[in-house]
């Protein structure tokens, strides 16, 4: 096992690489750098963070497989739990690992079953058809900030069981959270600014006297009543739906209709055969990963991709690099 401060070095023959992959001109337009780190090799040394990382498919997909060795309970984010303290109380299901990490999915997956989803259907279906007709009547509308930021909020509230008053505070909460994982740039200070009031309404509508009897809340702290989980537990799993239920909601629904926009002859064969919606959506997940980029630790020596890398190693998978990677999809860019 080596010392923290050897674990900051990279390991002999890793490309080095001066690329940011947080910084504002990144964000602008990330595809090129992503191709630049895909074919540096299949683990590069980021030199601003003193971080592995993988932005080919197949060493993205072996970090995901093996949590083990490529840990989320010492963070997701840039941060190193093990280190420094979080920033707030860590996720149960996204920095957790087995069997922790099972336990409270379980909990999680049944509130979210096929059963109550289809509960839920015609509720969404009618928001969804509701929203198209007055868009459809502007004739030009913002496919952003008029749909996939508006549908979310018409639909996720109520199934969740949060008060009518102070939903505004989700979105901004999501986005929040989302740049937290970062470094400690310009992103992480504006979100540290404000984010005060979000988190606090947040964490008041996580709580059982707070929620509907009637919602997928309320699911969640029953298996408190049952003892599968503890009520801060259940209150943690609420706000996981909070963090990562509108946030990338969004962006997966922005990023379908920014495909299809790009692309009117897919547009067109969607509209022909409508059956085809949920692969359409798939692609554009593929194509425009709502979520870029998670971190993991490595809890002990390892080798990736042939590289060798320590025990206690921040590893960054770029996750839209992966999806775009041409050893895995021919064509991936289209």
């Amino acid at each position: 096992m080596l010392q923290a401060d050897e674990a900051r070095r990279p390991a002999a023959g890793v490309p080095v690489s001066s690329i940011d992959p947080f910084s504002i001109d990144f964000f602008r337009d990330p595809h090129p750098v992503h191709e630049a780190l895909r074919e540096a090799g299949p683990v590069v040394w980021l030199e601003a963070y003193e971080s592995y990382a993988a932005a080919r498919h197949a060493e993205v997909r072996e970090i995901l497989g093996d949590p083990a060795t490529f840990c989320s309970r010492r963070g997701v984010g840039l941060s190193d739990f093990q280190r420094e303290a979080p920033w707030r109380p860590p996720s149960l299901v996204l920095e957790r690992d087995p069997p922790e990490h099972d336990r409270a999915r379980a909990v999680l997956n049944r509130a979210l079953s096929a059963t109550v989803m289809r509960s839920l259907r015609a509720r969404f279906a009618e928001a969804a058809e509701a929203l198209a007709a007055e868009l459809a009547l502007r004739g030009r509308f913002d496919a952003i900030a008029d749909c996939a930021e508006v549908y979310p909020m018409m639909v996720l509230p109520d199934a969740v069981g949060l008060s009518k008053e102070g939903r505004e505070h989700l979105l901004p909460y999501a986005a929040t959270v989302f740049n937290m994982f970062g470094p400690d740039n310009e992103l992480r200070r504006a979100a540290l600014a404000q984010m005060a009031p979000h988190v606090e309404w947040v964490a008041l509508q996580c709580k059982r006297e707070t929620l509907a009897s009637d919602g997928i809340g309320a699911m969640i702290h029953a298996a408190a009543d049952e003892g599968e989980v503890t009520r801060q537990e259940a209150e943690l799993l609420v706000r996981s739906l909070l963090s990562a239920g509108f946030d990338t909601t969004v962006h997966g629904v922005g990023a379908a209709m920014h495909c299809l926009a790009r692309n009117p002859h897919q547009f067109a064969a969607l509209k022909a055969d409508p059956t085809k919606a949920r692969a359409a959506f798939e692609e554009a997940v593929r194509l425009e990963s709502p979520v870029q980029t998670f971190f993991r630790t490595t809890t002990r020596d390892v080798e990736l991709g042939g590289t060798p890398i320590p025990e206690g190693a921040k590893v960054l998978m770029l996750l839209g690099a992966a999806n775009r990677d041409p050893r895995k999809w021919p064509h991936a860019d289209r």
